[in-house]
């Protein structure tokens, strides 16, 4: 038998037990009630890791933990979704290579929203260079944040204002740190 597909979902701009986001109990138990196999938050940044029970598809699961979210805490942020296979695949490409990591603040990926959102062409960088976008698949941007003067960039905030779009950003080591315990 071959083993369960494993989904991951990004909520945007949440951080576990704040208003409008849920704690980490109810997080899991919105995803088990929709019926959810295992329900695993991951860190307290509105990551978790979620298998769809027998007879349910994991857009079932989803769509009724998301219904129960805004039930329970009033959640008003997007969720994205991605199988864990398919980010095991997006850290076996290994975007980051060759990218001098002196210079980099932090490594992060933004999962898009809409389908029908273009990715930006690169080269792009912010104007003061805080950011700079580094490789574009369909779903996801991967950029690097610099630290400039006292702040680093904001791969999110750049986007969004760059696309017109909401989405959520990931750093790099969360979404390895996931892989490699879930993947």
């Amino acid at each position: 038998m071959a083993p369960a597909m494993r989904y991951a979902v990004f909520l945007r701009n949440v951080n576990l037990g704040r208003p409008n986001a849920p704690t980490r109990e109810q997080f899991e138990h919105a995803f088990l009630r929709a019926g959810a196999r295992e329900a695993t938050s991951f860190l307290t940044n509105g990551t978790l890791v979620y298998e769809p029970g027998d007879g349910v598809t994991a857009q079932a699961v989803f769509e009724g933990a998301y219904r129960t979210l805004q039930a329970v805490c009033g959640l008003r942020e997007p969720a994205f979704v991605r199988t864990v296979d398919y980010l095991a695949a997006l850290v076996e490409l290994d975007p980051f290579a060759g990218v001098d990591r002196g210079s980099v603040y932090a490594f992060c990926v933004s999962f898009l929203l809409d389908p029908s959102v273009t990715p930006p062409a690169l080269p792009l960088a912010s104007a003061r260079r805080d950011v700079e976008l580094i490789r574009v698949t369909p779903g996801e941007v991967l950029s690097v944040s610099r630290q400039v003067m006292k702040a680093p960039g904001s791969p999110n905030a750049f986007l969004e204002k760059h696309l017109g779009s909401r989405l959520s950003t990931r750093e790099w080591n969360t979404i390895t740190r996931l892989v490699k315990r879930f993947g």
